[in-house]
């Protein structure tokens, strides 16, 4: 079995990798009979020389492999008929910029299996870069902080060589005693959790929150029950908000008269209510003054959204008096920070991890038997048909 490691090939140019040099090497160690082939780049947080050391062919063409791993989209005109290949094709949505690209997915006939499709026998996601995404956006939500008050200047997360050094950087922190909202519970939220708890920063309770002051600056994570309720007044279930989340209003509102610093993680559905309206936002009692938007859902769960940020310029400013875009550090404007590629500022840290999570979780699938049926849950399409759970982009893929 031959694996070809794709150069990433969308502009702008994503530096990640589905596996690490030294991965690449326990693959062919502990897969007998798989050899790895890594096509030339110059643009990988890991160097071809570095895949070299540890005894990886590096190559100028892949097309002879079995299966073409990637991370990012494949440029439509770089497909090879009838190829299996693994990537975020971001199609299940029916994302009109890449319709073009399921076309040719289905016209050559590819085995497309999409990492984000990637679940267990309860459809839980087993592998992802989110939790990348909440370390790293929260850590642009305190820089945010820190520059909007003139407190720290903290060094961007992308001109930190990994994420150690980035860590290092967190010992420039002097918060004053704010209040931190962190939404969700997946692995974005867990990210997010992870960086404040090496910020030492004290969580606290949905009503300590609301209720309580402190001397020091506090967290709390909050759930979709903690801010959303029936419309008919029913108690909270769970799988009705799932199903029905047009069923629901959000009672956000009595924890923004508290918090300074949002950090937005949870997943958002079209038909769920938005945690705020902008009417709200121009209230005297709403208080928080940076938001850091990680799922960057545009005009999306956020309304001061409008626009997602980049790596290089990660905020703006939102008035929320005029509803416009202003300086990001105005007194008079909210700090919004909208990066909608964080794992992309720390790439070695965020490949090795989901290179790890690949290997134990899906290679053995991949290379041997699917028994669990985890690749054939994740072909979006295969022999010119569309996948079992992927009938509904029809009228998408055709």
């Amino acid at each position: 079995m031959k694996i070809g490691i794709l150069r990433e090939g969308k502009v702008p140019p994503d530096k990640r990798v589905p596996f690490t040099p030294v991965q690449c090497r326990m693959i062919e160690q502990g897969f007998p009979g798989t050899k790895i082939y890594v096509q030339k780049s110059n643009i990988r947080c890991y160097a071809d020389e570095e895949y070299q050391q540890q005894g990886i062919a590096v190559v100028d063409h892949v097309d002879d492999c079995d299966i073409l791993v990637g991370v990012k989209e494949v440029p439509v005109e770089q497909l090879i008929s009838g190829k299996q290949y693994l990537f975020f094709s971001h199609t299940i949505k029916k994302q009109a910029h890449n319709q073009k690209l399921m076309h040719e997915i289905i016209k050559k006939k590819i085995h497309l299996i999409d990492y984000e499709c990637l679940v267990d026998s309860e459809h839980n996601r087993i592998i992802g870069f989110g939790h990348y995404a909440g370390i790293v956006g929260t850590y642009n939500g305190i820089m945010g902080y820190g520059l909007k008050y003139n407190l720290f200047d903290l060094k961007p997360a992308h001109l930190c060589h990994d994420k150690r050094e980035m860590m290092i950087e967190l010992q420039k922190v002097r918060l004053p005693n704010i209040k931190i909202i962190v939404t969700g519970n997946g692995r974005v939220a867990n990210g997010a959790v992870e960086l404040l708890g090496a910020l030492q920063i004290r969580r606290i309770t949905p009503f300590e929150f609301v209720k309580f002051s402190y001397r020091e600056p506090t967290y709390v994570q909050l759930h979709s029950n903690n801010y959303n309720e029936a419309l008919d007044g029913s108690g909270w279930n769970l799988q009705t908000f799932y199903k029905h989340p047009e069923r629901f209003r959000s009672t956000f509102s009595k924890y923004t008269k508290a918090c300074d610093l949002l950090i937005h993680c949870s997943y958002w559905n079209p038909a769920a209510p938005r945690l705020f309206t902008k009417e709200e936002m121009r209230s005297h009692d709403f208080h928080i003054s940076v938001i850091a938007d990680i799922t960057c859902d545009i005009d999306g769960s956020i309304p001061s959204t409008t626009q997602s940020t980049t790596i290089e310029n990660k905020f703006f400013g939102y008035n929320p008096i005029t509803e416009e875009i202003a300086e990001p550090f105005d007194n008079k404007t909210i700090t919004v920070m909208a990066v909608d590629n964080l794992p992309c500022e720390l790439p070695r840290d965020a490949s090795e991890d989901f290179g790890k999570e690949l290997i134990d979780k899906v290679m053995p699938s991949l290379l041997h038997q699917d028994t669990e049926g985890i690749i054939d849950r994740a072909t979006i399409a295969k022999d010119g048909n569309l996948g079992e759970r992927f009938h509904y982009l029809k009228d998408y893929a055709f």
